[in-house]
């Protein structure tokens, strides 16, 4: 009903976002802009944080047309370097894709790929310091890879077996590894950016000189606790690098709903006064160099840095998910950034270090490597058959000393199966 003297006012509005492309759509990103490689200024490490914010609008690249590293960006990596990275690269991809069968056969319950996204978490890995603390979202296993942990223990977590470190109290993918200072990943979205600044602040409290580094999705930083995280790190100076990776789909939801529409997501340090840097998450030594420049920054008590990578998702959002049902198939293809893979790739064969023929190699030897890592963890058990931990590890490692009411349970229960299962002992889980 329209309030008395009101009546010439148009009524109110809801805008409700909604994708570009729906399934069976043609895609045309001609829409997008681009800028060309080469182009973005590099401001000192320790400038004020405004300097900075030109770039959060603009986007940070490296790599140009030609498959050259150009302008003031390009962090002049040598081959080995640029090789190493690369096999890491290519190493997680054959880990997702091994682990993805594995899925459909139904070794695990869930698993998520990173597809088109290795560079956001692997180049960073690389350009941090071996014991910087990370604490990462669920598509970040190019971290571990990157930092030699083992991946007969990412696959023991991922099966849940007899073996998994943590004793199938994460849902697969969820790692933890306090060796590869590697913080425990949460299915809480957007809790690791709070957690990231209080780490940082800790360690400056300390007086240490390791960092923080945290990763979201753009989907969760709708979330309030990357506001949290914004306001802390920015009001204590917290020595942190906050990685927002913006693949275009939180789900089946587009960027749109946590904002993509009004302004980039790394304009979002303006508004705290943070250094920001929005940067082309396919360029792997354009993610590289940000995050570098971030890392220096927050080392020298210059403050936090927010890096927003433009990626794209190439794959489903885990596997319980179609993206088909939301989105348009030509997505993938057309994406103009690329993939990061294939990019620096062609990179290398450019300055004569690499070939066609050395990286067909290379990946055989790698998926030879993932299936021999497989077949090893496989020996400890898969979902559903058998070989778990013992069921009195379900009432340890919560309390230092066992509460009397657990002591009770823990042999009731295991007097129950017991009865149920004569032959069962307590070193062997039930059938």
């Amino acid at each position: 009903m329209t309030a008395p003297g009101r009546s010439n006012l148009p009524p109110l509005k809801l805008h409700v976002p909604e994708p570009k492309f729906r399934p069976g759509d043609v895609v045309d990103y001609s829409d997008l802009a681009i800028p060309p490689a080469g182009a973005q200024p590099r401001p000192d490490e320790t400038c004020a944080a405004d300097q900075s914010h030109p770039l959060c609008l603009d986007l940070v690249r490296v790599l140009d047309e030609e498959h050259r590293a150009v302008g003031p960006w390009d962090p002049k990596l040598d081959p080995d370097t640029l090789r190493r990275m690369l096999r890491t690269m290519a190493l997680t991809r054959a880990f997702d894709e091994r682990m993805y069968r594995g899925q459909r056969q139904g070794k695990t319950s869930f698993y998520m790929k990173c597809t088109g996204e290795e560079a956001t978490s692997i180049a960073p890995a690389m350009a941090l310091a071996d014991d910087d603390m990370v604490f990462p979202s669920y598509r970040q296993q190019g971290i571990l890879l990157a930092r030699g942990y083992p991946m007969v223990e990412m696959i023991n977590q991922i099966y849940s077996n007899r073996a998994d470190k943590l004793k199938g109290r994460q849902l697969p993918i969820m790692y933890s590894a306090r060796e590869a200072s590697f913080f425990s990943i949460s299915g809480n979205l957007a809790t690791q950016y709070p957690q990231a600044v209080g780490w940082a602040m800790a360690s400056a409290i300390r007086g240490d000189t390791r960092i923080a580094a945290a990763w979201l999705g753009e989907g969760s930083s709708a979330e309030g606790d990357f506001h949290s995280a914004m306001t802390f790190a920015s009001v204590y100076n917290a020595p942190v690098v906050f990685n927002l990776v913006n693949n275009q789909w939180a789900i089946s939801s587009f960027s749109g709903f946590a904002g993509a529409e009004r302004t980039t997501f790394a304009a979002r340090a303006i508004g705290y006064g943070m250094a920001g840097l929005r940067v082309d998450g396919n360029d792997a030594l354009a993610v590289y160099a940000a995050t570098r420049w971030a890392a220096n920054r927050a080392r020298a008590n210059a403050g936090p840095t927010l890096i927003e990578h433009f990626t794209y998702r190439a794959e489903g959002h885990s596997t319980s998910d179609d993206p088909g049902q939301y989105r348009s198939t030509q997505e993938r293809g057309e994406w103009p950034l690329g993939d990061p893979l294939t990019r620096l790739q062609q990179h290398l064969i450019a300055l004569g270090e690499w070939s066609h023929e050395a990286h067909e190699e290379m990946d055989r030897a790698l998926a030879d490597e993932v299936k021999a890592a497989t077949r090893e963890a496989e020996k400890n058990g898969t979902l559903g058959h058998g070989l778990h931990h013992p069921f009195r590890t379900m009432f340890e490692d919560v309390f230092e000393e066992l509460p009397w009411h657990l002591k009770e349970q823990s042999a009731q229960a295991i007097r129950e199966r017991k009865i149920k299962w004569p032959t069962w002992t307590d070193d062997r889980e039930a059938p």
